[in-house]
């Protein structure tokens, strides 16, 4: 995964609150059990906490050190920067999926508006509740914007076993964006009827956002940059791909119980099996057409 080195990264659309102190109060999601089942609960689900009962907040500061706030709009320059620095390729993404969406989106008979990222550590107030960051990445439909801890990609190796990589780091930013999508067309408000299981909204919705990844793959490195008219993305590898394809199958449903409860419960599933989660990416990244997104048929 390599990024136009000469390339200008626009911070604007990435906010990094990391090293902020949140105040807030409610029930506060820590380690342990009890964040462990947070974490899986929410974990890519792309709807804010509050809605998922998992408001938290003390207000302390954020665990380890901490940073100067907006770090990315001093050190995120360049696309060579986003070759470098975890934090910066944040921004390189964000940057090509909000391209990507702003001419795709339109052509399927939507208007695109722009979402943000928010960049945190520990926790985050939003407009769907306080969040911390056991949470995992989500997508607020209160306020149109993504919320990351980068920590959670150390997560995403050490506790859900996956292989890594910087476009498993994209792929998790991309899911939220096709959360983002489905706020615009109303498809992720079927998400709001409580019910879980193999067949449920719950799933269908995270397929989706999963296929809508991988239609944005599937053009990354042939959109336009809206500031140089070149890709910003110049190069995705098989082995890019098959990355993404591994993160996605870290976080499916059978893979998360059979890791942290021994056996799989299909009645409990919110986000899909590791093959449902695979498939509908490849299906998104082969044929590159939102239509064929339709998780609901």
């Amino acid at each position: 995964m390599q990024f136009d080195d000469d390339a200008d990264l626009d911070t604007s659309e990435v906010r990094d609150v990391r090293g902020s102190r949140i105040p807030g109060g409610g029930v506060t999601i820590g380690g342990g059990i009890v964040g462990l089942v947070a974490l899986v609960i929410g974990l890519l689900l792309g709807v804010g906490p509050a809605e998922l009962g998992l408001s938290s907040g003390s207000d302390a500061p954020a665990a380890g050190q901490p940073v100067s706030v907006a770090e990315v709009s001093r050190t995120c320059k360049k696309g060579s920067d986003a070759n470098t620095r975890q934090d910066c390729r944040i921004v390189a993404v964000v940057n090509s999926l909000q391209d990507f969406w702003r001419g795709e989106y339109p052509r399927h008979g939507g208007r695109y508006t722009d979402a943000p990222t928010v960049l945190f550590s520990g926790r985050v107030s939003t407009a769907c509740g306080a969040a911390d960051s056991s949470v995992g990445p989500f997508y607020c439909p209160g306020d149109r914007q993504a919320y990351l801890d980068l920590g959670f990609f150390d997560e995403l190796h050490t506790t859900f076993g996956a292989n890594g990589g910087p476009f498993a780091q994209a792929y998790v930013v991309a899911h939220e964006y096709g959360h983002h999508i489905q706020n615009l067309t109303g498809t992720l408000a079927r998400t709001q009827d409580g019910r879980t299981g193999a067949g449920s909204n719950a799933v269908r919705v995270e397929l989706q956002a999963d296929c809508y990844a991988g239609v944005w793959a599937h053009h990354a490195t042939t959109t336009p940059d809206s500031r140089t008219g070149r890709p910003l993305l110049t190069r995705l590898t098989d082995a890019d791909i098959r990355d993404g394809l591994d993160a996605a199958a870290a976080v499916g449903d059978d893979r998360i119980q059979e890791r942290f409860q021994g056996r799989v419960t299909p009645e409990a599933w919110t986000h899909g099996s590791a093959a449902q989660r695979q498939q509908w990416f490849r299906t998104g990244y082969e044929t590159g057409d939102m239509a064929r997104c339709d998780t609901f048929r």
